[in-house]
């Protein structure tokens, strides 16, 4: 393979038409007589359906019909949960509520009329007659309440789970130190710029339906959906067209999509629905939810001995597709960068008066990641060492590697020490500390924070995975010599119809501009897992490397045919089979092959070949941030002044696209660490529930990112790539909030709790 395009810079293909205003969004997709759907939520967080009145909705100007959970609910499945965990409790949630609403923003009812706005005027006029019940909204309180969500259970404890290894007890009982902390990761809205949306054709002839939606999973939504609507799978079509944004809340299977297809079913004509912000901030999925304590036990060395977290994960009022999976990933995690060798995870997951959590970017590492970088800042306060010797003296070497950890898992490979010295050259780290110490002597509150992270990335082998963990490919040269892949990852802005076309290109010979990277439709692509887990190109782009290794095989032993010669006498290079100073083009090659007038006579005629590929582990991206922070004395607030990344992805195939995405998930951690949270009421009522009311950082309150990265190639697949989809917003959290409380650290400060609004920063300032 040449690598005229593979470690380039290329400038997305898919960008033209998004910033040209020429894609495809659900809501942009027409259909004649497109009915529209809108519906009733549950203005209530907890409560009995004593009766639901429709009779002046139904009558209403445009109204076809209106649906409650009594008309549907033995016609459709209930909503999806794929996880499988011991002793797993699993609520029925039918795709409207049935005798009880259990979150502010349940839908009771669907409205459907001849346009959006008469459906939207109609839901107005239902009439639900409520027995309210409590709330039950904090997760600690809920674990041992009184009140049940779901009464068939007793209580509301969706499971328990304890996970880990190495004596723990003795661990601690052995540490110099044991550092106490507790930890609370609050609910984060998702926030895709474009909200959900669902647009489902039945066809009653052919019996045949497709449903376009904004979703990270067409294949495994086509299976779902059709379960759910009892209908064959292979007469329903699952397209998803540009997708705004998804950072895992699109991971998911929701009432919605088979409430659509199922109201299309009963019309014989299209439905449509798109998603409000106030409903998106409602029923879709929220990120994070756990609180947590931890025990960390360390020598005076500086060395970490063991680790212990107790955490409450909050499951939200039922469970979505992966929702009782992600604290899993929490645990598997919290080793993070060092050799740590006792580890226990404790998990009490609990039902709550809230909507369901599940995979929000980054999926319970984000999680793990503050834990640990928490507690390796804490254990340097507490023995007067520098954060950055603690970090440095837990690391495993290079050598080290496959590294095996005390929560199960072997990284695959990694040089920590080589990022965190490069970072540390960035910053110029002692200058920092020096510039630090200069400030205070003159009344400034400057902080320096440091992250020394790894994630678990390319989910992942099948045997870990709810839904299978491979991914699948086909390239095809047509008879023009163009170039076609399809692939089972579904990319939503991560940049795979350019990275994959820069392989292709190069693995042919052929320019990037003849290859065509198709996606997101189950009728055309083969079936594929999806993109989510930093899985597409580490996994989908191995499917198709492995993909057009076997094409480019068929291809020389059909040059070899056309040259006269033997396949093994046969070279391959920029796109030209060469053997005895006669050549022949992959472009004249893919003619013969479709012609079919000159080939071997056992070889099938076309030139194409599909790979499905299994990971036989997970790849462990890493990288190190450091953040400088000012904060302002008069108002508490808190400007980054500095922020430098050094991450290692493995093998990088476009430069340009791992900045973006390192970019992206750095500013979503800015988000978390000082501005947004998800705050409910005592009643369970959604206080932050527009964008009025939740802060999500705005351009000036990001800073300049000084990036750069180490590569340290995987071993796990041929291409050495290892997955950066949610580096950045595993990475900067941590650093954000060490660099915070180190700015603080002279008032008395051990720890803050996220978001760090100014409000409580100018507090500690003014009180001390």
């Amino acid at each position: 393979m040449s690598n005229k395009y593979v470690g380039q810079r290329v400038k997305r293909t898919e960008d033209p038409r998004l910033i040209q205003g020429l894609g495809h969004y659900v809501d942009d997709i027409k259909l004649p007589d497109t009915l529209h759907v809108t519906f009733l939520r549950s203005m209530y967080a907890h409560a009995r359906i004593k009766s639901i009145d429709t009779s002046e909705a139904a009558h209403a100007p445009g109204v076809v019909a209106v649906y409650t959970g009594e008309d549907v609910s033995s016609k459709i499945g209930p909503v999806p949960c794929g996880a499988a965990l011991p002793g797993l409790k699993i609520p029925d949630h039918r795709v409207l509520a049935t005798g009880k609403v259990y979150f502010v923003g349940h839908p009771i009812a669907a409205v459907v009329a001849t346009d959006r706005y008469a459906a939207r005027d109609a839901v107005d006029l239902i009439i639900v007659d409520y027995e309210e019940l409590p709330a039950v909204v904090d997760v600690e309180t809920a674990a041992t309440n009184s009140t049940v969500i779901h009464e068939q259970f007793g209580d509301n404890i969706a499971y328990t789970l304890t996970a880990g290894e190495g004596d723990v007890d003795a661990a601690l009982a052995s540490s110099d130190h044991v550092i106490k902390q507790r930890l609370v990761h609050q609910r984060l809205a998702p926030i895709a710029m474009e909200p959900r949306g669902v647009l489902a054709r039945y066809l009653p002839g052919e019996k045949e339906m497709t449903l376009w939606s904004s979703t990270q999973i067409p294949h495994l939504m086509r299976t779902q959906v059709a379960i759910m609507l009892g209908m064959p799978e292979n007469k329903l079509r699952v397209i998803a067209p540009e997708v705004g944004g998804g950072f895992g809340s699109k991971l998911n299977v929701y009432a919605e999509e088979a409430l659509l297809g199922w109201i299309s079913m009963q019309h014989a004509k299209p439905a449509k629905w798109i998603e409000t912000r106030r409903e998106n901030m409602q029923a879709t999925i929220h990120g994070r939810g756990q609180v947590g304590y931890i025990e960390v036990g360390c020598n005076n060395d500086g060395s970490i001995t063991g680790l212990r977290y107790n955490v409450f994960a909050d499951m939200g009022a039922y469970h979505q597709l992966l929702t009782p999976a992600i604290p899993t990933l929490t645990g598997l995690m919290l080793s993070g960068c060092y050799k740590i060798p006792a580890i226990q995870m404790n998990t009490t997951a609990v039902f709550t008066n809230k909507m369901a959590t599940d995979a929000y970017r980054g999926a319970g590492r984000p999680e793990a990641t503050h834990v640990i970088e928490r507690a390796a800042d804490l254990v340097a306060a507490e023995l007067g060492l520098d954060p950055v010797a603690v970090r440095r003296r837990n690391f495993p070497t290079p050598e080290e590697f496959p590294f095996k950890t005390a929560t199960g898992l072997f990284y695959d490979s990694g040089n920590y020490a080589g990022a965190l010295d490069r970072a540390l050259e960035m910053a110029d780290y002692a200058k920092l500390r020096e510039d630090q110490k200069n400030a205070r002597a003159q009344g400034k509150i400057v902080g320096v924070g440091v992250s020394t992270y790894v994630e678990i990335c390319a989910i992942g082998p099948s045997a870990a995975t709810p839904a299978g963990g491979w991914e699948s490919a086909t390239v095809r040269v047509e008879p023009t010599g163009k170039v076609t892949v399809l692939t089972g990852a579904s990319p939503h802005g991560q940049g795979q119809e350019t990275s994959f076309a820069q392989i292709a290109a190069d693995a042919l010979g052929v320019d990037l501009n003849d290859v065509i990277v198709i996606h997101g439709d189950t009728s055309i692509v083969q079936y594929g897992i999806g993109t989510f887990g930093s899985r597409a190109t580490a996994v989908g782009g191995t499917a198709l490397v492995l993909a057009l290794d076997e094409l480019e095989k068929k291809a020389t032993r059909l040059a070899a045919h056309l040259l006269e010669t033997d396949p093994e006498k046969v070279s391959f290079d920029e796109g030209k089979f060469s053997s005895n100073g006669k050549s022949v083009s992959i472009q004249e090659v893919a003619l013969a092959a479709h012609l079919a007038r000159n080939i071997p006579p056992d070889m099938e005629p076309g030139l194409s070949a599909t790979h499905f590929f299994e990971p036989k582990n997970f790849t462990f991206p890493f990288g190190t941030h450091i953040v400088v922070v000012d904060i302002d004395r008069d108002t508490g607030d808190v400007k980054l002044r500095k922020y430098v990344a050094v991450d290692d992805c493995g093998k990088v195939i476009n430069p340009m696209l791992v900045d973006g995405q390192i970019h992206g998930g750095i500013v979503q951690s800015i988000g978390q660490a000082l501005y947004e949270e998800l705050v409910y009421d005592e009643q369970g009522q959604l206080v932050t529930g527009t964008l009025m009311d939740y802060a999500v950082p705005k351009a000036a309150m990001v800073p300049w990112l000084e990036l750069d990265r180490t590569e340290t190639p995987s071993p796990v697949n041929p291409l050495g790539v290892k997955g950066v989809g949610e580096a950045g917003t595993i990475g900067a959290t941590p650093a954000i909030v060490n660099a915070v409380v180190d700015a603080l650290s002279p008032f008395g400060v051990r720890h803050l709790d996220m978001p760090i609004r100014p409000e409580v920063v100018w507090k500690i300032v003014s009180q001390a």
